[in-house]
């Protein structure tokens, strides 16, 4: 039976009243699906999804980190849920009642994901919003969690012939705490191999890299071990936005669809990659918001983009986090855009010679018994303090064909990702399918009130770069 890793233990530790680690997606389906028979589907494929099979199993004393069990009778009827909307079943009456889904913490008594039905949308469409907890699942992973549930045509495929293994039992309790005492009197060396490792690597690690000295150490770490030539990574001090700061328990979600073909030809006319472009809409929308509520910093915003380090068969979090310059103190969009390509590159360059994998490496050299106390007391102390990154930014690839739940063909999936104390109050996350860019916004009620305007801002931004294109001379 698998443990926790030390960073999925993380997503659970630092959950709060107002720090909530979902990561749910909204999809439109074009159909009304029936309850009954998205449960017989799960029913059938649910021993192929491990993630949603699984709940937790703690350690008494919190010595070690919690284990996965088995759920042999999962309730089907609690998971999956149905909810409507009233007339007129708009985008918005949709994406309100997404918000309030996902401020709701998931009850961790029972495998952490639910499913809500959502019925009465306009346009004989219907909403499904799937939702799984940070811990058992990353980014990417959710999106495989999700394809699981999905079909290549109207008819669903068949259940494979031969079944998946079952997980093993948990160890008892005894053996749990005799692991976590071990675990525990390996701690102080964890943490001095962490020190050893983490030396050349501290640009990397947000907050870390403003201290005093620590670029200069970072850069001398290099040279000894032998990788100098590595780029350097700019210095990021994160400006004061609206946005900065701890969350409340509220939140409000928009979403917005862009033409794939959009994002390409922009790709293709300024020589950059799509991520690139992305990354360029999301620093022209938020200058836009900016604008218009307290100004524009003088200084590039500090956007949060986390990077996978997935490997074929790898389950939970396999994910690391980089920063980078988000250029919105420039008025020009293609300026803007070479600065992303500019600070993108040079990240890609560093990750290529030394993948960062200080999150993972800094959780595990943490005592368990220590880890929520620690966690929770530091995300707490840096989002009030200095908290590393104004936004964060992430975007997921995804498949370009179209693809069904139960004869009900996918016709857009929005992401609906996180926010934090230390990330501030705006999560913006791209996920592309079947020739559409997909945007979900996420914010925070108190600072982003309308993450409306924030999702036409993400449109309106493209215009820019689209106009910048056509005056190219041909």
């Amino acid at each position: 039976m698998p443990q926790l890793t030390a960073l999925d233990a993380q997503f659970l530790h630092f959950e709060t009243a107002t720090n909530i680690a979902n990561i749910a997606g909204l999809a439109i389906l074009d159909g009304d699906l029936n309850r009954a028979d998205l449960q017989a589907l799960l029913e059938r494929r649910l021993p192929y999804v491990p993630a949603l099979r699984r709940k937790l199993a703690h350690v008494p004393l919190g010595l070690d980190h919690p284990y996965w069990v088995q759920e042999d009778d999962l309730d089907l009827d609690y998971h999956v849920r149905e909810i409507g909307l009233p007339p007129p079943g708009d985008d918005r009456q949709l994406a309100d009642q997404v918000s309030r889904l996902h401020a709701r913490r998931l009850d961790r008594r029972r495998p952490l994901w639910e499913i809500y039905l959502i019925h009465g949308l306009s346009g004989g469409r219907m909403g499904l919003y799937t939702k799984i907890h940070h811990a058992a699942v990353d980014g990417i992973g959710g999106a495989d969690v999700l394809a699981a549930l999905l079909d290549l045509g109207p008819v669903p495929a068949p259940t494979p012939a031969v079944a998946p293994e079952r997980d093993s039992p948990p160890p008892g309790s005894a053996e749990m705490i005799l692991r976590g005492l071990a675990r525990l009197a390996g701690n102080p060396a964890q943490a001095v191999r962490f020190a050893a490792r983490a030396m050349p690597h501290l640009d990397e690690i947000p907050v870390v890299s403003s201290l005093p000295g620590s670029r200069m150490l970072s850069g001398l770490a290099r040279k000894v071990a032998g990788s100098g030539q590595a780029p350097e990574l700019p210095s990021l001090p994160a400006p004061k936005t609206p946005f900065s700061g701890p969350v409340s328990e509220h939140r409000r979600f928009a979403f917005v669809s862009l033409p794939l073909e959009e994002i390409k030809q922009v790709r293709k006319a300024f020589g950059v990659t799509v991520n690139d472009v992305v990354m360029a809409v999301c620093a022209g929308a938020l200058r836009r918001w900016l604008a218009a509520h307290g100004g524009v910093p003088r200084q590039p915003l500090v956007a949060g983009v986390p990077f996978s380090l997935r490997e074929p068969g790898a389950g939970g979090n396999q994910v690391t986090f980089m920063t980078a310059p988000l250029a919105v103190h420039l008025d020009d969009p293609v300026a803007r855009l070479q600065q992303v390509r500019l600070a993108m590159q040079r990240i890609k360059d560093r990750f290529s010679l030394a993948p960062a994998r200080w999150l993972r490496e800094l959780s595990e050299s943490m005592p368990a018994a220590l880890m929520g106390l620690a966690s929770r007391s530091a995300f707490g102390l840096v989002g009030q303090t200095v908290p590393p990154i104004n936004v964060a930014i992430s975007n997921v690839p995804g498949p370009q064909f179209p693809l069904y739940v139960c004869g009900a063909r996918l016709l857009t999936h929005y992401p609906v990702s996180v926010i934090t104390d230390v990330s501030g109050g705006v999560n913006i996350t791209a996920f592309s399918y079947d020739g559409s860019l997909d945007i979900g916004v996420i914010t925070d009620r108190e600072m982003v009130p309308d993450a409306w305007e924030l999702a036409d801002d993400l449109r309106a931004a493209l215009d820019e770069l689209l106009n910048a294109e056509r005056e190219l001379p041909q």
